[in-house]
C-alpha cells in the first residue's frame, strides 16, 4: 500500500508580480491560501508545511483587503503558536498586521469576549481567572462542607468531573442522574451547580468557564451573537483535531451565517481524548458546512520515504480517518529498525551504546531523542545515562527522581532509614493528610530546637505532653508507630517490598487511587517503577546513596544532550534520530487502552504511534523487550500489534519476521494461554515459543553466549531441577522448588515468600 513515499511535483506557475508569500509555496498549500470563500477543511499531515500555509492565507486575507484585521477571527491552541503566526505576518505585510486583535488561543480570545459581556451570566467585567490550586481550594471547601470523607471523595477527583463537563459545553442543568453518578453517590450535578455559585458569588471563573460562559451568551442572547456573526468576515482555526466539544460548537456558532471558516489539522495527529478533545469534529467537518472543500496536503518536508511508509503503514489501520499518504522528494534514507531485546535495562544498554556510538561519529547529542509511551520508562533510561556520563534532558516533567511522588516515597524511605532526617520528616509529616495542622507541626519544630534533638525524637516526645489536641496527638502517634513498624521489617523484608506495604499502610496509594484521574495514574506508575528499581540494589542504604548520585547530575545547561520525553510532549517536534522503546502489548497500547477503551482508544494508540515515528527526520529505531518485570515480578511481553503493523518494505528488523507481521501473528497464535498475553503473567507460552522455533531469539547478541537460545529454551526445561530442591536466585535469595512448569517455577523463597520466576535466573544452591 505503501510501495514508494517518493514522487515529483511541479509547482504552480508564478508570475512577476506574485506576492511575496506565495513564494516556495506548493500546488496544495496554495489553494489553502487562495480558497477563500465558504468552509475549508486543510487535512496537514505531520511536516506537511501546515503553519507556512496557515500564515500565508492570514496574509492573503489582509494584503488583498478581503478583511481588516479586526474581521479575522485567528484561533491556535497555543500562545506561542499565535505570537509566532503573528510574527510571520508581520514579515510578509509589515505594518498591515499590526491590529490583529482576534488572533490567539481559545481561551485568550474567549476571556476577550466574556469581559464585554460577563453581567449576562452573573459576573462583573473584572472577574479573575482562578489557577487550579484556587479552584481545588475552593472545591475542598465544599467538600468539606457537606461532611463527606475527603480521601474517598477528593477535590481533585470532583476538579476532573467538573472539567470533562466543561470540555463537554455542560452546565450544571445538563448534567444527567447517570453522570452525576460519578461523585458522592450521585450527587456531582449538585456540587457543580455548588461550585458554579461559589465562583459567581466571589467574581471569579476558572478556565473552563471562559468558553461556557460564552457558549451560553451566544446561545441566549441572540443579538451577541450576531454581532460576532457580522465582525468576523473569516474564521481560521488550527489544530482542529485537538478541540473539545465547547470549542467547537462555540465556532460552529460564529461561523454559521457566512461559513467562511478555514479548518487545520491531522486527524491522524489526534491524541489529547484525555484532555477533552474530540476526534469526531474533525471527521464530521463536512457534515457540519455541506459542499465544504477539503484540501489534502500530503508533501512531506521532514521525514525520508521508509519513515513515512512506516507511519503510514501503521495508521491505515485506523477507521476512523479521512485518510491521505504522505510522500517526499527527499533521498529513501535508512529503513525503519525494529530491535528486539531480553529485557528493560537491556533495552536502555543498547540505546546508549548506539547513542555514544553516534556521537563518536560526530552526530549532535541535540538531535537524539528517546520517546517513551509513559513516564515511568524514563527511569532505567536516566539511570543508564548516568552510569555511562551521557548527558541527557528531560523535556515536558521532571526528571524520575524529582517527580513529587517518588521524593514523597523517598522522604518516608531516609526517615525510615535516617530518623535524623529533618527534611524527609517534615515533607511527610502530613503526606498524606492525617489531620496534623500547621500548629500540630509548629508544636514539634518548637519542641526539637529547645531540646536539640531530631524532629522524629521531639514528635515522639511530645506525645507524652498535652501539647497537641487529641485527634492531633492520635495522628502523630500513628505515624511514629508506622515509621518504628517499618524501621523494624527491614530486618526481615527485602527493601523494595517493604517499599510497597509502606505506600499502603501509609495512605499514600489509596490518595492517589481516590483521585481516579490519568495523572494520578501515571503517578501510580512512577511508584512502582520505583520499587522496581530498588530491586537492583542490595539493600536500602546503597539505593539511597545511588538515588543521591543522581539527583547530584545536574550538566551544564549549555552542554548538548540526549532528549528524553514522552510522545505526547513530543508532538509538533522533530529530530534527526528518534528511539521508541517499549512497544509491547501492555505498554504500548497502553494496558488501560486495550482493557478499558476499546476500539476508540486503540486508535488514538495507534494515531500516538503515528505521530511517534513521524517525529524522526533521518532515522527512527523501535524497540520491544521479550521480558518486563512488573510489580516485582518478571513477566515475558509480545511485541506491540503496531509492530504488526508495519510494511515490510519500510523496515530492517533484526528480530522481525517479513516485516514484523509474521512474528506478532505467530506470538499471538495462542491468546487463550495466559502465558502468551503479554504484562499479566510469568514466563513464555506457546505462541512465544513458536515465534522463537521459527527464528525469532529475543536475547541480544551480547547475553547470547551465556544464556541458551530461544528455541532450545523454550523447547527443553531444565532437566538438574526437581520439586523441593534448594535453589538461589540473584534477587529473592535462597528457596526451595513448589511446583514446575516447563521453563517456569514455584518457589518458596525463605525472605521473600512465594515467587513465580523462570529456571534460566536460578542456579542449584
Amino acid at each position: 500500500m505503501f510501495p514508494n513515499c517518493s514522487r515529483v511535483t511541479q509547482p504552480l506557475p508564478t508570475t512577476a508580480s506574485e506576492p511575496a508569500y506565495l513564494t516556495g509555496l506548493n500546488p496544495p498549500q496554495r489553494e489553502a491560501v487562495l480558497t477563500t470563500e465558504g468552509p475549508v477543511l486543510v487535512l496537514a499531515g505531520a511536516g506537511t508545511g501546515k503553519t507556512a500555509a496557515l500564515t500565508a492565507r492570514l496574509a492573503h486575507l489582509v494584503a488583498t483587503r478581503r478583511a481588516w484585521p479586526s474581521e479575522i477571527l485567528a484561533v491556535t491552541f497555543t500562545n506561542k503558536a499565535a505570537r509566532e503566526m503573528k510574527e510571520r505576518v508581520g514579515r510578509m505585510l509589515g505594518d498591515a498586521v499590526e491590529g490583529l486583535p482576534w488572533l490567539g488561543t481559545f481561551h485568550a480570545i474567549a476571556a476577550k469576549m466574556l469581559r464585554r459581556h460577563a453581567e449576562l451570566v452573573g459576573l462583573q467585567a473584572n472577574f479573575t481567572i482562578l489557577d487550579t490550586d484556587d479552584q481545588l481550594r475552593l472545591m475542598k471547601q465544599l467538600i468539606v462542607a457537606a461532611d463527606l470523607d475527603e480521601k474517598r471523595w477528593t477535590p481533585r477527583m470532583l476538579g476532573g468531573l467538573i472539567d470533562r463537563w466543561k470540555n463537554r459545553g455542560w452546565t450544571p442543568a445538563d448534567v444527567d442522574a447517570g453522570e452525576s453518578e460519578a461523585f458522592a453517590n450521585g450527587r456531582g450535578q449538585e456540587f457543580y451547580q455548588a461550585y458554579q455559585d461559589r465562583l459567581r458569588a466571589v467574581n471569579a471563573c476558572d478556565f473552563g468557564d471562559l468558553l461556557l460562559h460564552m457558549l451560553t451568551i451566544l446561545k441566549k442572547h441572540r443579538d451577541v451573537l450576531e454581532s460576532y456573526q457580522d465582525r468576523f468576515r473569516y474564521v481560521m482555526v488550527d489544530e482542529y483535531q485537538d478541540t473539545n466539544s465547547a470549542q467547537y460548537l462555540w465556532l460552529r456558532l460564529i461561523a454559521q451565517t457566512r461559513k467562511n471558516i478555514c479548518c487545520v489539522g491531522d486527524d491522524d495527529q489526534s491524541i489529547y481524548s484525555w484532555r477533552g478533545a474530540e476526534v469526531a469534529n474533525i471527521l464530521r467537518f463536512e457534515q457540519d458546512f455541506p459542499g465544504a472543500k477539503i484540501i489534502r496536503l500530503e508533501q512531506n518536508y521532514r521525514s525520508t520515504p521508509h519513515i513515512l511508509g512506516a507511519a503510514g503503514g501503521v495508521i491505515a489501520h485506523n477507521g476512523g480517518r479521512l485518510g491521505k499518504e504522505l510522500w517526499t522528494e527527499m533521498d529513501a534514507g535508512d529503513k525503519v529498525r525494529v530491535i528486539g531485546v531480553w529485557d528493560g535495562p537491556e533495552e536502555a544498554r543498547r540505546i546508549g551504546d548506539e547513542i555514544e556510538a553516534h556521537q563518536r561519529h560526530g552526530g549532535a547529542l541535540d538531535e537524539v531523542a528517546i520517546l517513551v509511551r509513559a513516564q515511568f520508562q524514563t527511569r532505567e533510561f536516566e539511570d543508564r545515562f548516568i552510569a555511562i556520563g551521557l548527558p541527557y534532558r528531560i523535556v515536558g516533567g521532571f526528571r524520575f527522581y524529582e517527580r513529587a511522588e517518588i521524593r514523597d516515597a523517598l522522604a518516608y524511605l531516609r526517615v525510615i532509614h535516617q530518623p535524623a532526617d529533618d527534611l524527609a520528616f517534615e515533607r511527610i509529616v502530613n503526606t498524606p493528610k492525617r489531620g496534623l495542622g500547621d500548629k500540630a507541626v509548629a508544636k514539634v519544630h518548637q519542641l526539637a530546637r529547645a531540646q536539640g534533638i531530631p524532629l522524629t525524637l521531639a514528635a515522639t516526645r511530645v506525645l507524652d505532653t498535652d501539647e497537641l489536641t487529641p485527634q492531633a496527638r492520635r495522628a502523630m502517634g500513628n505515624l511514629i508507630g508506622d515509621i518504628m513498624r517499618w524501621r523494624d521489617r527491614l530486618n526481615d523484608l527485602p527493601h523494595a517490598e517493604l517499599t510497597r506495604l509502606m505506600l499502603d499502610e501509609s495512605g499514600y496509594t489509596g490518595m492517589l487511587q481516590a483521585e481516579r484521574t490519568a495523572d494520578a495514574a501515571g503517578r501510580l506508575e512512577n511508584l512502582v517503577e520505583l520499587t522496581r528499581a530498588m530491586e537492583e540494589y542490595e539493600t536500602l542504604p546503597a539505593f539511597l546513596e545511588h538515588v543521591s548520585l543522581v539527583m547530584d547530575n545536574d550538566a551544564d545547561r549549555d552542554t548538548a544532550k540526549v532528549t528524553v520525553m514522552t510522545i505526547h510532549a513530543a508532538k509538533g517536534l522533530e529530530f534527526d534520530t528518534v528511539f521508541l522503546p517499549g512497544w509491547e502489548e501492555g505498554v504500548f497500547p497502553s494496558q488501560r487502552a486495550i482493557d478499558e477503551g476499546g476500539l476508540a482508544s486503540l486508535e488514538e494508540e495507534r494515531r500516538l504511534a503515528y505521530v511517534a515515528i513521524t517525529r524522526a527526520r533521518r532515522r527512527a529505531t523501535i524497540l520491544h523487550a521479550a521480558n518486563r518485570r512488573i510489580y516485582g515480578q518478571w513477566t515475558s511481553s509480545i511485541p506491540s500489534r503496531f509492530v504488526g503493523e508495519l510494511p515490510p518494505e519500510h523496515v530492517d528488523g533484526e528480530t522481525t519476521m517479513s516485516g514484523g507481521e509474521s512474528l506478532w501473528r505467530a506470538q499471538w497464535a495462542e491468546q487463550s494461554d495466559p502465558f502468551a498475553h503479554g504484562g499479566r503473567a510469568t514466563g513464555r507460552g506457546p505462541g512465544w515459543q513458536r515465534a522463537a522455533a521459527a527464528g525469532y531469539d529475543p536475547a541480544p547478541k551480547r547475553v547470547a553466549e551465556t544464556r541458551a537460545s530461544t528455541a532450545t529454551f523454550a523447547a527443553r526445561p531444565r532437566s538438574d531441577i526437581a520439586i523441593g530442591q534448594r535453589v538461589f536466585h540473584t534477587k529473592f535469595g535462597y528457596g526451595a522448588v513448589a511446583e514446575i512448569d516447563g521453563n517456569k517455577l514455584e518457589i518458596d523463597f525463605e525472605l521473600s515468600g512465594r515467587k513465580r520466576v523462570l529456571d534460566s535466573f536460578i542456579s542449584l544452591a
